[in-house]
């Protein structure tokens, strides 16, 4: 057993703890901020909860997507989606973020990581499509179960992420239930946060 080659992943993973403290714009059904790390964490879970009507994807493939597709938000932070056209180099900057994270790493394990990132980025793959779908739904999810300022946008989230949640049926399908979840928000409606 190579004890250097351990330690190099435990470095690796001791420095990924830091995705637990980004904090995204979301808050939590208790109103507190929601971290990145939680985000992930529930993307995995939308996408187990939906693996059955995921035919014909590489299902193991597409969960690593989700685990990687923010990892480069941990130096960083998030950039929400609102400010997405004031932070053009967001890519290149999560990119660089990225590979100083995966260092420790072994060239291998960098390259698998970072391809798994980039087929997130570019939605090369019908794997990754799906994630960005999942990603969109998850957080307006997030938005319409958390306690928001006074002032939040819900109309911003009836169109956000469309091109990657009307590519395929279930995503549509879903769509519309989560799109009349923000609806009644943005009315002012009390929404289900839990059954």
């Amino acid at each position: 057993m190579d004890l250097i080659d351990l330690q190099k992943r435990l470095s690796f993973i001791r420095a990924a703890e830091q995705l637990k403290n980004v904090l995204r714009s979301a808050h939590t059904s208790a109103g507190r901020h929601e971290s990145t790390a939680e985000h992930t964490w529930r993307l995995c879970l939308l996408a187990m909860a939906f693996e059955d009507r995921l035919g014909g994807l590489d299902f193991a493939r597409l969960l690593k997507i989700c685990v990687i597709h923010d990892l480069g938000e941990a130096f960083g932070g998030d950039v929400p989606a609102v400010e997405r056209q004031t932070v053009p180099d967001k890519p290149e900057r999560e990119r660089r973020d990225l590979l100083r994270l995966l260092a420790p790493l072994s060239p291998r394990q960098q390259g698998e990581f970072l391809a798994l990132w980039e087929e997130y980025e570019n939605a090369a793959t019908p794997e990754a499509l799906a994630v960005k779908a999942l990603d969109k739904i998850e957080t307006i999810i997030q938005h319409n179960q958390g306690v928001n300022p006074a002032d939040f946008d819900y109309g911003f989230n009836l169109s956000y992420g469309q091109a990657y949640t009307s590519a395929s049926p279930l995503f549509t399908a879903i769509r519309t239930l989560v799109d009349e979840e923000t609806r009644r928000r943005d009315s002012g409606e009390a929404v289900v946060t839990a059954d």
